[in-house]
């Protein structure tokens, strides 16, 4: 017996017949039809269908109703925000700010927007983070807080708080 991919695709947004979109609530026909290659889909509107013979080479056929797909969900953290927050923040200079400053740069790191270059000593036991900007070449001079579990529950509700409202 052949051995045949099972991979059969999902309904498409346009007939197969006319290649015209598929409207929301649309009532399409789709068919599964066994060829050489194995199942192949395809998705028709009533009109197309009407010239389709039923009698054909096919295992099933079904009416439906076309309903588009979702919106892609929101990314949970906007680059173009975060990174914005980060230069602001490294703008102002506020001591106070150094850990949010560090989380910010990490959270940046881990999206690969920016890449750690190099970590000096500093002379008063912190660490300095030296990261570039992946696409504008840019260097961020970032201090390493050395922040512990205790501090982390504080921090992350600053930096989530300056990531839903902005930087005032």
């Amino acid at each position: 017996m052949p051995d045949f991919d099972w991979n059969i695709k999902s309904r498409s947004n346009a007939c197969s017949g006319c290649d015209r979109p598929f409207e929301a609530n649309q009532v399409c026909v789709s068919r599964l039809i066994f060829t050489k290659d194995g199942y192949e889909r395809s998705d028709n509107c009533e009109a197309c269908w009407s010239s389709v013979d039923v009698e054909g080479n096919h295992l099933s056929y079904w009416r439906g109703t076309y309903q588009p797909p979702p919106p892609p969900p929101e990314e949970p953290l906007k680059k173009e925000t975060a990174e914005s927050i980060l230069r602001k923040l490294i703008e102002q200079n506020d001591p106070a700010r150094i850990n949010s400053i560090f989380v910010l740069a990490v959270m940046l790191e881990r999206k690969r927007i920016l890449i750690e270059k190099a970590v000096h000593n500093n002379g008063d036991g912190l660490k300095r983070r030296v990261y570039e900007h992946k696409n504008t070449g840019e260097t961020f001079a970032v201090l390493d807080p050395d922040l512990n579990l205790a501090q982390m529950g504080h921090v992350q509700h600053e930096v989530s708080d300056l990531l839903n409202t902005g930087l005032l």
